[in-house]
C-alpha cells in the first residue's frame, strides 16, 4: 500500500529526492555528509538511484547534462549542475574580465551572489527572474548559486544581466551550449526580457579583442565598430531559445554611428584679436598652457571654443583611448567618429572627483574626458583653490593616478589646458573705456588666485582687450582657422624633424623642468644675441628658474613656427610679450 511504499522509499526521502519525478524534493533538503553515510539506503546505477528495500529506481539527473558534476557520498550520486560564460565589468575606463559561474546545487530555492557584487548586480536577480519568465523559459526550481571570478575584485554595473540569464539557462539545459564558450557577453535585462545595452561598449570590444572572442551585447545606437572585433546584439532573450548562434545578429555597415557632427566654429568670426589668434596658435604648436585675462565681452569664449579647430587630427591610438574614456561614461561620441577633438567646459562649482575622477565606482573626470583635445577652464579664479591645484600632475605627466580601497586607478589626460579670467571682480581693471569699481584689497585677492604652483605651470599669459566697435560694424576679416592651423601643422613638423636629429636626452629635456637651467636652455638652441636678450629680460624681470625654462620655451615654439633651426633675439622678445601681468 501508499503507506509500505512510502517505508521502504525512506532512503529516497532521506537523500533529498522525490518519488515519483525528476530532481530533488522541494521539502527535503540534501542531509549532511554524515547521515548519508548511516543509512546506507541508496544505490548507483548509471544516472539513476535505485533504494536497496523495494529496488525502484528514479533518475537523479534532469534533460542535457553533459556537464553534471557527480559526487560519490555512502553509494547516492548527487548532481551539481554547473555552468560558466565569459564576461566583463568596467574598472576605471578598462574592461576586466570575470567569469561568471552558476551551480544547481539544490537546497531551497533563490539566487546567491558571490565575488563581491554592488548593489546593481545584486538587484539583478529580480530583472532576471521577469526576464526568463517573460521569455518562456522555467526558472530552475532549486538553489542557485552565482560566482563572479576572480572574487577579489568589486563587481559593478548591469552588464551582468545576460551572461547570468545564459548561464542559468545553459546549466538548467533549456537552450543549447554551442558557441557559448566563445563569446563575451555584457547586457542589461528589461522586465520583459529585452535586452538592453550598456556603458562602455569600446571597453568592452577591446577587451574581447585581446581574449580573441566574439562581444555580444544589446543592440547599440553608439555602437562603434572596431577593427579585429566580431561584434553582435540580441533584441530578446526568448531568442536563446533556438541557440547562440541563431540569436546572434551582426550590426550592417549602415547601422553604425555615422561621422556627422555639426561643423568646427571659425576663428575668422572673431574679429579685433589677431594678437590673441597667434597666441593661440603658438599654444597650439607648442603644447603650451594658455592664460587670458580681459574684461567681460572681449571675446575670450569664443577664441577658446575655436581652438579645437585649428589642432592636428587625432591620431589613431589618442581616438581610440578618447573612444573609450567618452563610451565608459555614456558620453556622445559623434565628434570624437568625425575626427574632431574633444572640447571641456566644466563649471567652477566643479569638485575634485569630478575634475580628476574619483567617486564609487572610480570614474574618469573632465581632464580625462579631455584627453587628446581641450580643457577649457572659464572664470579660473572662482574656481577653489584646492581643486585647482590637483591639475598640476596631470599637467606635467598627462595622466593621474587615483588611489583608493578598491585599488589604484591611471586615467589618461594629456590635453591642451586653456583658462581666462577677469582681471578684478568687476572685471574693468586696466579697460580703456569702464573704470574699475574695485579697491586695492580686493584686486590684490582676486590676482592672488591666479598665482601659485598651477598659474606657473600655464606657460603663455595674454591680455585681451575689447576689440574696437568699429572692426564689428564694418565686419573686417581676419585670420581664418585654416591659416593657423597651417601654423600649427607647420611649427609641429618641423619640431619633429628637429628633435629627430636630437639625441634622446636632449628631447627629454625640453620638456624636463627637474634638470638644471643650463642643461635646459641649451638643448633649444638659442644664438649669442638671444643668449644675451634671456638673460638681460631675467635680471629687469627678476625671473625665476621655471620662468626662464617658459621663456625659452615660448621663444623655441616661434622659432618652430617660422622654421628656424636657431632662437633668434626677435623670437625671444615676442615670446615676453606672452608672459602677461603675472608675478615672476
Amino acid at each position: 500500500g501508499r503507506g509500505q511504499d512510502q517505508t521502504r522509499c525512506t532512503g529516497l526521502q532521506h537523500a533529498g529526492l522525490s518519488r515519483g519525478g525528476r530532481g530533488r524534493s522541494k521539502a527535503t533538503p540534501l542531509p549532511p555528509h554524515r547521515k548519508l553515510l548511516s543509512h546506507g539506503a541508496l544505490s548507483a546505477q548509471g544516472d539513476s538511484l535505485r533504494c536497496r528495500g523495494c529496488h525502484h529506481s528514479w533518475r537523479a539527473y534532469r534533460r542535457d547534462r553533459a556537464s553534471v558534476q557527480r559526487v560519490r557520498l555512502a553509494g547516492v550520486v548527487v548532481a551539481f549542475e554547473t555552468f560558466a560564460v565569459h564576461a566583463a565589468c568596467i574598472r576605471g575606463v578598462e574592461a576586466i574580465h570575470v567569469t561568471v559561474e552558476v551551480s544547481l546545487a539544490g537546497g531551497v530555492p533563490g539566487i546567491q551572489m558571490l565575488g563581491i557584487p554592488s548593489m546593481e548586480v545584486m538587484e539583478s536577480r529580480g530583472r532576471i527572474r521577469c526576464a526568463m519568465r517573460s521569455a518562456g523559459f522555467e526558472i530552475p526550481r532549486s538553489g542557485i548559486t552565482v560566482n563572479l571570478a576572480p572574487g577579489d575584485i568589486r563587481k559593478t554595473g548591469s552588464g551582468f544581466d545576460l551572461p547570468i540569464a545564459i548561464a542559468v539557462l545553459a546549466a538548467d539545459g533549456q537552450i543549447p551550449r554551442d558557441n557559448l564558450d566563445r563569446c563575451l557577453i555584457a547586457g542589461e535585462l528589461g522586465l520583459d526580457g529585452t535586452v538592453l545595452p550598456v556603458k562602455g561598449e569600446v571597453a568592452f570590444q577591446l577587451l574581447a579583442r585581446d581574449m580573441g572572442l566574439s562581444f555580444i551585447a544589446g543592440r547599440s545606437d553608439q555602437h562603434v565598430p572596431l577593427a579585429g572585433v566580431d561584434c553582435g546584439f540580441i533584441d530578446h532573450l526568448s531568442q536563446l531559445a533556438r541557440g547562440m548562434g541563431d540569436a546572434v545578429r551582426h550590426y550592417l555597415d549602415s547601422e553604425g554611428v555615422e561621422a556627422t557632427f555639426e561643423p568646427e566654429l571659425d576663428y575668422a568670426d572673431v574679429l579685433g584679436q589677431e594678437v590673441a589668434k597667434r597666441g593661440m596658435a603658438l599654444a597650439a604648436a607648442g603644447e603650451l598652457g594658455l592664460l587670458m585675462i580681459g574684461s567681460p565681452g572681449s571675446g575670450k569664449t569664443m577664441l577658446a571654443r575655436r581652438m579645437t579647430g585649428i589642432l592636428p587630427e587625432l591620431s589613431v591610438e589618442d581616438q581610440q583611448e578618447a573612444l573609450c574614456i567618452h563610451s565608459v561614461l555614456g558620453e556622445n561620441i559623434d565628434g570624437l567618429l568625425a575626427g574632431h577633438r574633444p572640447f571641456r567646459s566644466p563649471h567652477h562649482s566643479i569638485s575634485t572627483a569630478g575634475l580628476i575622477g574619483g567617486g564609487r565606482p572610480v570614474h574618469p573626470g573632465e581632464i580625462s574626458l579631455a584627453h587628446g583635445g581641450v580643457l577649457f577652464l572659464d572664470e579660473l579664479a572662482e574656481f577653489p583653490t584646492g581643486v585647482l591645484q590637483t591639475l598640476r600632475q596631470p599637467i606635467e605627466r598627462g595622466y593621474v593616478r587615483i588611489v583608493r580601497v578598491d585599488g589604484a586607478f591611471t586615467f589618461p589626460s594629456r590635453f591642451q589646458l586653456l583658462a581666462a579670467s577677469n582681471p578684478c571682480p568687476c572685471g574693468f581693471l586696466g579697460d580703456r573705456e569702464v573704470p574699475c569699481r574695485c579697491s586695492a584689497a580686493m584686486v590684490e585677492r582676486y590676482r592672488s588666485k591666479l598665482r601659485g604652483p598651477l598659474a606657473d605651470r600655464i606657460d603663455m599669459m595674454i591680455d585681451v582687450t575689447r576689440p574696437d566697435p568699429q572692426v564689428i560694424i564694418e565686419g573686417a576679416e581676419g585670420m581664418s582657422s585654416a591659416e593657423l592651423r597651417d601654423y600649427v601643422v607647420r611649427g609641429r613638423a618641423f619640431r619633429a624633424w628637429r628633435e629627430s636629429r636630437m639625441d634622446d636626452a636632449d628631447a627629454e629635456a625640453e620638456d624636463d623642468e627637474t634638470r638644471s637651467i643650463d642643461g635646459v636652455v641649451s638643448t633649444f638652441e638659442l644664438d649669442d644675441a638671444a643668449e644675451k636678450c634671456v638673460l638681460g629680460l631675467s635680471k629687469r624681470t627678476h625671473l625665476t628658474g621655471r620662468g626662464i625654462v617658459r621663456l625659452v620655451r615660448i621663444a623655441r615654439t616661434i622659432a618652430d613656427v617660422a622654421e628656424s633651426e636657431q632662437v633668434t633675439q626677435d623670437h625671444v622678445l615676442e615670446a615676453a610679450m606672452y608672459q602677461g601681468r603675472r608675478d615672476q
